[in-house]
C-alpha cells in the first residue's frame, strides 16, 4: 500500500487541532486552538473559508450538512454547512466539552465534557437529551457503535466504558489507561473508534497497541501492534470499508493495519516529529488527512484500500509464518489455532467488500425468522466468500448482471407505534434514585431516601400549623406517595409473597387511631393516587379505579378505559389521564376524566383526548390553588382547562422559552391563578431537581401564545384573554357554592374593562372604527359611556352615534333583567358553614358561622336580599316575594306616587293624598354647586355663603360648553323620571347633534 505525504498546511495556532471530511470527500474540514473552523477545498486552498465558533475550538463533527464544535464556552453548537450560519446550541455543559461525534444515521450527537459527563443529544431536537454518568475524571472521547445501540467512552480516571444509550446505564467498564486529574495531562487522547456498518469491533489505543474488543461478548479478542511504535497512540480511525484500520502516536507515527490479518500495510513518520492529534479517513478510501499539535493540516495520498491489494499483502507473509505469528496478538499466536479459524470465518462475513459497495440488505438480517435465502445467496454471489478470495483474487467481483433477480421481502415504511408512556405521580421524581422527591406540592414535601444507611421517608409541612414534620422508617419500600391538609398516603408495589400495599396516616383524625392499611387483591399493584377532601383515590395495574374515605371506607370502584398514566385530586374533584390508544410517531394517545365527587357526583369530562405538544408526554398533572385542572407536558407547555369554551385546553405558558440552554427544564410544583403564578424549580442540565441542598422555587409569568405579541395591540390582547380566563374560577367556586373574594372578583372585572377602553383607544387612533365597536360590545353599560365620550372629542360622530345606540340597548338588557328580578318570587337559603377552603390568603370576608342545630327549620334561615323600598313609595305598591340570589343592591326604579280614586261619598282626598306644592327643578348651576361645595369650603373653610356660591359660578363659567350642557340636562331627570344612565346617553345625543349642527352651519 505505498503512499505519497503531501507538503504540510500552516492551518491553525499552536495548540490542539482536529479534522475531518465531509461526506462526499470535497471539503477538509479543521478546528483549532485559534477558535476558528476553516473549510479547505483541497490542500492547495490558499484561502480556506472560516467560521468563528468561539476562543477555542476543541472538537468538531460533520454529518448532513450539519456542523457540531465544542467550544471554551462551555456549549455544543451547531453551524449550517457549508454556509457555516449558526443553528443554535445543542446542549451545554459546566465546563468544556472535550470530544463530539456523530452516529452514523446523523440523527444523534454524543459530547464529552471535562466535568465528567457524557451527553447524548437529538439533532432535530436538542432537548431530547440522555446524560451518562459515571465517569470519575474528564472524559477522553466518545464513539457510537453503528447500530446505535451502544456508545462507547474513554476518561481521565483510567477507564474505558460501553453504555447502552437508551438504558442509560454501563455495560461494560475496562481499566486500561493511565489516570490523570485533566485532559491536558493525559498521556494520550485515546481516541476511540468502532468498526463501521457491522460494528463488531471496538478499537481502543492503549500504550503503543490497539486493542480490539467484539461487540456483544465484549470480550478482548485481538491486539494490533508494530515494533517500531515508541510513543502512545493518540488516535485511530476505520477505512470506510471497515478493513483497515489507521493510528497516530504521540510520538508522530502513521500506522495502517489490515483487520483481517492483523498486519501492519502502512507506516509513515510526521516529517517534523510532532504529535499526531487529528485523523480522518476520506470517504474513498484513498487519502488520511492528519493534523499536529502545532496546527498543521498534511495528507497521505495514494493510499490502496482494494481487495486485490491487501491479497497481494497477504501473499507476501504466507511463506513466513513465524512473522505472522509475532505480529498478532500473544494469545492468538497459532495461525492453525481454531480460535484463529473462527475469527477468520466471523470477520469475513461482516467486512465491507473491497469495491466500497454496499451488500444486500438480506445478508445482515438478525433475525432468523427474517432470513431471505435467496437475499443470502445473491449476496454471495456478487462478492464472492473472503475464504474464495484467497485462492482466485479474480472471484472477488461478480458483475451484477450476473446475478439472478431475486424478489425482495416487502418493508413496512409506514407510521410506528409509540412505546406507551409509563405511570407517574405528578410531583415527584424517578423512582431509580436514590435520594428523591416523591411528593412536592402546595401542602408540604414528601423525601425518600433508599440508600446502604437509610431507607425511610421525610413529611415537611410548608405551613407547620397543619402538623409538625415526620419521619417515617419505609419498611414496606413505599414508591407512591401524595400529601393533603388530612392525611398523607403511600404505597408500595407488591412482590411473589406479598401484595401490594396502601398505607394511610389520617393525622387529621379526632380519635386515636390515625393510620390504616389496605392490601390489594393478588396480581393487583398502584399504579398512581391521590388525596382529595375527604376521600382517596387508587388506579392500579388492572385498570381498576378504587375509592376509599379518609378513614378507609371502601367507597367506589369502577374500570378505567385504558392503563393509568397520573392521577390528581382538589377538593371533590378527581382528574384521571390514561392511554386510550396506541400512539404513532412518538405520539402519545391519552385520555382524560374529570369527575365531581361531592354530594351529587358527575362526570364533567368524559374521556376526551389530551392535547400534548408534538412527540411530547404528560410530565406533571394538577390543579391550580383555585380548583382549575392544568397540566404540563415534556417540551415545557403548560395548558390549562377553559370552562367558558366547552372544557378545552388553552397553553397559557411555555418554560422553555424562560430556559438558557436547551439543556435546562423547570420542574413545576405549583399554579396559582390570582395572582398569577407558575412555581417551579429550575433544572440546571437536568429535569429534575436534587434533593439536596434544598433547592429554591422561582416564579414564571403565563402568557398566551397569540399573535404579534411584540406589538401594542398584541399585548393588551393577550392581558385581557389571561384576565379573562385566569378570573373564571370566580364563577365555578360561586356555583359550587362556594365563598368567593368579591373584592378580587371585581378588581379582576376593573382590570377588564381598562384593557377594553385602551385597545378601544388604540382601534380610533387607527381608525378601525368597526373593531372599536367590537370591543365596545364587550365592555359593561357602565363603561361605554366613556367610550362615547372619547369618540366624540375625537371627532369621530359616526361612530359615537353607534356606541349611543349600543349603550340604549345595554341599558335596556339591564332594566329588563332587574324587572325579571323583581317578578320572580325567588328565596335564598342562608349558608351553613360552607366556606371557601381554597380562598387564598387577604381575603377579609368573614366566613359563615358554622355549628347551627340539626333542629332549625330551614324557613328560618330564608333570608331576602332585597332591601325595604323607600317609606314614600311604599304606600300604593303591593309587597313583593323577596329574591333569591344574593346580589349587590341594584338602584331600583322611582316608585310612583299612586293617585286614589275619588268616590261618589268623598269630596275631598284624605290629607295624606292631597297634591303637594311642586317644588321647581334645579338648575345645572346647582346640581354642580351640590357636588363641589365640599372642595371649595375645603380650599376656603374661612369663606361666608355668599362668597361661596360667588366663588363657585366663577369655578362655574370656566367649565366646557359640553360639561355645562351636561349639568343643564340632568334638570330632566327630575322633570322627566328618567333613568341616570339614560340621561348621561341623552346629553351625549345632544352633544353629538350640536357639533353635527355647528359643521353645517359654519363649514
Amino acid at each position: 500500500m505505498p503512499c505519497e505525504r503531501k507538503p504540510m498546511r500552516y492551518g491553525h495556532s499552536e495548540g490542539h487541532t482536529e479534522v475531518c471530511f465531509d461526506e462526499r470527500g470535497r471539503f477538509i474540514v479543521t478546528c483549532g486552538n485559534d477558535g476558528d473552523v476553516r473549510i479547505w477545498e483541497g490542500l492547495d486552498d490558499d484561502d480556506p473559508k472560516f467560521i468563528t465558533v468561539g476562543e477555542k475550538a476543541y472538537s468538531l463533527a460533520l454529518k448532513n450538512g450539519k456542523l457540531v464544535t465544542a467550544g471554551s464556552n462551555n456549549t455544543v453548537q451547531i453551524h449550517t454547512f457549508p454556509d457555516g450560519e449558526p443553528d443554535g446550541i445543542l446542549t451545554r455543559f459546566t465546563t468544556n466539552a472535550t470530544h463530539v461525534t456523530f452516529n452514523s444515521s446523523g440523527s444523534r450527537v454524543a459530547a464529552g465534557s471535562s466535568d465528567f459527563m457524557v451527553k447524548v443529544v437529538e439533532v432535530s431536537d436538542s432537548s431530547q437529551q440522555k446524560t451518562l454518568r459515571g465517569h470519575e475524571a474528564p472524559v477522553l472521547s466518545v464513539t457510537f457503535d453503528p447500530k446505535d445501540d451502544f456508545l462507547a467512552s474513554s476518561s481521565c480516571d483510567g477507564s474505558v466504558v460501553v453504555w447502552n444509550i437508551e438504558e442509560q446505564t454501563q455495560v461494560i467498564s475496562w481499566p486500561l489507561l493511565q489516570k490523570t486529574n485533566d485532559v491536558t495531562n493525559a498521556k494520550s487522547l485515546c481516541r476511540l473508534a468502532w468498526q463501521p456498518r457491522a460494528g463488531k469491533f471496538l478499537a481502543v489505543p492503549v500504550d503503543t497497541k490497539v486493542h480490539l474488543y467484539e461487540r456483544g461478548s465484549w470480550d478482548h479478542v485481538s491486539t494490533l501492534s508494530d515494533d517500531l511504535l515508541t510513543q502512545p497512540i493518540n488516535v485511530v480511525t476505520w477505512s470506510p470499508c471497515g478493513r483497515f484500520l489507521a493510528a497516530g502516536s504521540v510520538g508522530g507515527s502513521l500506522t495502517v493495519w489490515d483487520a483481517n490479518s492483523k498486519l501492519c500495510v502502512e507506516r509513515c513518520k510526521h516529517e517534523k516529529g510532532f504529535t499526531v492529534c487529528g485523523l480522518a479517513w476520506h470517504p474513498s478510501g484513498g487519502q488520511i488527512a492528519y493534523t499536529d499539535t502545532e496546527g498543521c493540516l498534511c495528507l497521505l495520498d495514494g493510499l490502496s484500500t482494494s481487495a486485490s491489494d491487501a491479497k497481494d499483502y497477504d501473499a507476501l507473509f504466507d511463506d513466513d509464518d513465524d512473522d505472522d505469528d509475532r505480529l498478532v496478538d500473544e494469545g492468538l499466536s497459532g495461525a492453525n489455532s481454531p480460535v484463529k479459524k473462527r475469527e477468520d470465518e466471523d470477520e469475513d462475513d461482516f467486512l465491507m467488500p473491497a469495491t466500497g459497495r454496499v451488500r444486500n440488505r438480506g445478508a445482515f438480517l438478525d433475525d432468523e425468522n427474517s432470513l431471505d435465502t435467496g437475499s443470502l445467496k445473491l449476496g454471495q454471489d456478487k462478492f464472492g466468500d473472503d475464504d474464495d478470495d484467497d485462492n482466485d483474487t479474480g472471484s472477488a467481483i461478480v458483475p451484477p448482471s450476473a446475478a439472478p433477480p431475486v424478489p425482495l421481502r416487502p418493508v413496512y415504511e409506514g407510521p410506528l407505534p409509540t412505546h406507551p408512556q409509563k405511570a407517574f405521580q405528578s410531583g415527584s421524581t424517578p423512582a431509580h434514585l436514590t435520594h428523591r422527591f416523591m411528593m412536592w406540592n402546595s401542602v408540604g414535601i414528601v423525601r425518600g431516601y433508599n440508600d446502604e444507611q437509610d431507607n425511610a421517608v421525610d413529611v415537611e409541612f410548608h405551613d407547620t400549623a397543619v402538623h409538625h414534620a415526620m419521619h417515617l422508617t419505609n419498611s414496606l419500600g413505599h414508591t407512591v406517595a401524595d400529601l393533603s391538609q388530612e392525611a398523607v398516603l403511600l404505597a408500595c408495589p407488591g412482590t411473589d409473597e406479598l401484595a401490594s400495599k396502601l398505607q394511610c396516616l389520617h393525622f387529621s383524625s379526632w380519635d386515636t387511631n390515625k393510620e390504616w392499611m389496605v392490601d390489594l387483591p393478588s396480581g393487583e399493584d398502584v399504579r398512581a393516587l391521590c388525596l382529595g377532601r375527604g376521600w382517596a383515590a387508587v388506579a392500579t395495574s388492572v385498570q381498576m379505579l378504587r375509592l376509599f374515605s379518609i378513614g378507609g371506607v371502601q367507597r367506589e370502584v369502577f374500570s378505567l378505559p385504558g392503563a393509568a398514566v397520573c392521577m390528581a385530586a382538589h377538593g371533590e374533584q378527581l382528574m384521571i389521564v390514561y392511554h386510550r390508544a396506541t400512539g404513532f410517531d412518538g405520539e402519545q394517545a391519552l385520555g382524560v376524566q374529570l369527575l365531581q365527587l361531592g354530594r351529587r357526583k358527575r362526570q364533567i369530562i368524559n374521556g376526551e383526548p389530551l392535547p400534548l405538544t408534538l412527540r411530547s408526554h404528560l410530565t406533571w398533572l394538577g390543579f391550580t390553588a383555585e380548583g382549575t385542572p392544568c397540566y404540563v407536558d415534556s417540551d415545557g407547555v403548560v395548558r390549562m382547562l377553559n370552562r367558558s369554551l366547552g372544557n378545552t385546553w388553552t397553553p397559557v405558558c411555555h418554560t422553555r422559552e424562560t430556559c438558557k440552554s436547551k439543556s435546562d427544564h423547570y420542574w413545576v410544583v405549583g399554579v396559582h391563578e390570582n395572582p398569577q403564578q407558575l412555581r417551579c424549580i429550575p433544572c440546571k442540565g437536568s429535569r429534575y431537581p436534587p434533593t439536596l441542598p434544598r433547592p429554591a422555587v422561582a416564579i414564571l409569568p403565563f402568557k398566551l401564545p397569540l399573535c404579534q405579541t411584540s406589538t401594542e395591540k398584541g399585548q393588551m390582547e393577550e392581558q385581557f384573554l389571561r384576565s379573562v380566563l385566569f378570573h373564571h374560577h370566580y364563577g365555578f367556586l360561586s356555583s359550587s357554592g362556594y365563598e368567593v373574594d368579591e373584592d378580587g372578583q371585581t378588581r379582576s372585572q376593573k382590570e377588564q374593562q381598562e384593557l377594553l377602553m385602551k385597545m378601544f383607544a388604540l382601534s380610533c387612533k387607527l381608525e378601525r372604527e368597526f373593531r372599536a365597536v367590537e370591543l365596545a360590545e364587550l365592555m359593561t353599560h357602565n363603561v361605554v359611556p366613556l367610550a362615547i365620550r372619547y369618540a366624540s372629542r375625537s371627532r369621530r360622530m359616526a361612530l359615537a352615534q353607534r356606541l349611543s345606540e349600543l349603550a340604549l340597548e345595554k341599558s335596556n338588557q339591564v332594566q329588563e333583567e332587574e324587572e325579571q328580578d323583581e317578578e320572580e318570587p325567588e328565596y335564598s337559603v342562608g349558608k351553613v358553614g360552607r366556606a371557601n377552603p381554597f380562598k387564598l390568603a387577604g381575603s377579609t370576608k368573614p366566613s359563615a358561622p358554622s355549628g347551627q342545630p340539626r333542629v332549625t327549620n330551614i324557613l328560618d334561615n330564608m333570608t331576602s336580599s332585597r332591601k325595604s323600598a323607600p317609606l314614600a313609595g311604599s304606600a300604593g305598591k303591593a309587597n313583593k316575594a323577596p329574591v333569591l340570589k344574593p346580589l349587590a343592591p341594584r338602584p331600583k326604579p322611582r316608585s310612583k306616587v299612586p293617585v286614589s280614586k275619588k268616590t261618589p261619598d268623598s269630596t275631598e282626598p284624605p290629607a295624606d293624598q292631597q297634591k303637594q306644592p311642586e317644588v321647581p327643578p334645579k338648575t345645572g348651576f346647582q346640581l354642580w354647586l351640590e357636588e363641589n361645595r365640599k372642595n371649595i369650603v375645603a380650599d376656603h373653610p374661612d369663606m361666608e355663603e355668599t362668597d361661596v356660591i360667588k366663588d363657585a359660578m366663577g369655578r362655574f363659567r370656566t367649565l366646557s360648553a359640553d360639561e355645562r350642557l351636561v349639568r343643564t340636562t340632568f334638570k330632566f331627570h327630575q322633570i322627566l323620571n328618567l333613568p341616570k344612565l339614560s340621561v348621561v346617553i341623552f346629553s351625549f345625543i345632544s352633544i353629538i347633534n350640536l357639533a353635527f349642527w355647528y359643521s353645517k352651519t359654519f363649514h
